[in-house]
């Protein structure tokens, strides 16, 4: 997870945006977001789909995998480096497994025809297992599991990425902050959404904080030389760190591993970064889903997950802490907060988003005028 929502089994207010900022509506960005994609000739249901993912994140708090995104795409769509038009293929290998070729195109338009399959899959074997090869950078995980969860069923969501994170004990980069996501649905109770990077916290968040000029914690990365550092311009020069020391960088591992290794993509030092405006990146991925039925009928697997969420947040409390919270749970409230009141887009964004939107002769929107909202 990143952005502005930090995920947390402890109670939080709903987390506040950066002091400069304007709200929008969500239906102004989506259109604009679409409209300049369709202008750099993607199609419009693919627009959509890659519009909705970053939306999708900055909705939830995640502005790191957000709106800041659709410059770079564009960027790479201009360059020819990512297909605005793929020819997605989709190749069965056992009863329910596939292989995705995305042709290079958007990760969003790649990952949701992948998470498709692999819901079409589980729907008719139990299971769904697809792997994706010639993908590119897919936004929010969380984006694909919710799509599970609307079906009904369990997903799971992994990608590379590229390296950008030392591996435990070095100091170079080698690992990519992989991230995974878990989606499951619940009964009564808002469904469970875990979405995290393998590193302590997301690039973006550090890309972020080197736009605003701000530092960042320690902890979170180093410099070239291998030394902590709070400044976030030395940190995107150096690595981030993986979470929990060794356990973050194994995992991180056996994400690339999955995502770039077993399905034929690049993985490691073989992938690019997305400021690479020459090369493709190939990245990997992979989607599963699951059906709730397997063992149990879907309906006792849904009081069943509803009754340990409840015990979960009935547990007695840390000093200072209100209550405990089930993974992804601040999130949903901060999602129903901004639907409400507009998408909070800190004044650097929308900056670029008015500049690159000039370019493509789409008008940027107007902010809401509330003055209570931030407009």
């Amino acid at each position: 997870m990143g952005g502005r929502a930090v995920g947390s089994l402890g109670e939080a207010k709903t987390p506040a945006p950066s002091a400069e900022f304007r709200r929008f509506r969500y239906e102004d960005l989506l259109q604009f977001c679409r409209a300049v994609l369709e202008r750099l000739d993607v199609p419009p249901g693919d627009a959509t789909q890659a519009a909705e993912c970053l939306l999708e994140a900055e909705l939830r708090g995640v502005d790191s995998h957000g709106l800041v995104r659709l410059p770079v795409y564009g960027k790479r769509i201009q360059a020819g480096v990512v297909k605005a038009r793929p020819a997605i293929t989709v190749q069965p290998r056992y009863a329910a497994v596939a292989l995705v070729d995305g042709d290079n195109g958007l990760g969003p338009v790649v990952g949701c025809r992948a998470m498709d399959e692999a819901l079409d899959l589980a729907e008719r074997a139990g299971i769904g297992f697809v792997g994706v090869r010639r993908s590119n950078h897919f936004g929010s995980a969380a984006f694909y599991v919710k799509r599970a969860i609307r079906r009904g069923l369990i997903g799971f969501a992994i990608s590379n990425a590229p390296p950008n994170m030392a591996a435990f004990g070095g100091r170079e980069r080698f690992l990519g902050t992989n991230p995974m996501a878990v989606g499951i649905p619940a009964g009564g109770e808002e469904p469970l959404i875990f979405d995290a990077s393998s590193s302590v916290v997301a690039r973006g968040k550090i890309i972020v904080a080197a736009h605003r000029g701000k530092s960042i914690p320690e902890g979170w990365a180093i410099d070239p030389e291998g030394r902590p550092t709070t400044d976030a311009r030395a940190a995107l020069a150096g690595a981030v760190l993986p979470f929990g020391g060794p356990k973050g960088s194994a995992i991180s591992f056996i994400i690339d591993i999955l995502s770039g290794v077993l399905t034929g993509a690049s993985f490691a030092l073989h992938l690019n970064t997305l400021e690479d405006l020459k090369t493709e990146q190939n990245l990997g991925q992979v989607f599963a889903a699951v059906r709730t039925d397997l063992f149990l009928p879907a309906e006792e697997f849904a009081r069943r997950v509803d009754e340990i969420m409840r015990m979960l947040k009935a547990c007695a409390t840390a000093p200072g802490i209100a209550r405990v919270l089930v993974p992804g749970e601040l999130e949903y409230r901060l999602e129903s907060h901004n639907r409400d009141l507009g998408i909070p887009v800190a004044e650097e964004v929308v900056a670029q988003l008015v500049a690159f939107g000039s370019e493509a002769g789409i008008d940027f929107p107007p902010c809401r005028k509330d003055p209570a909202l931030g407009g």
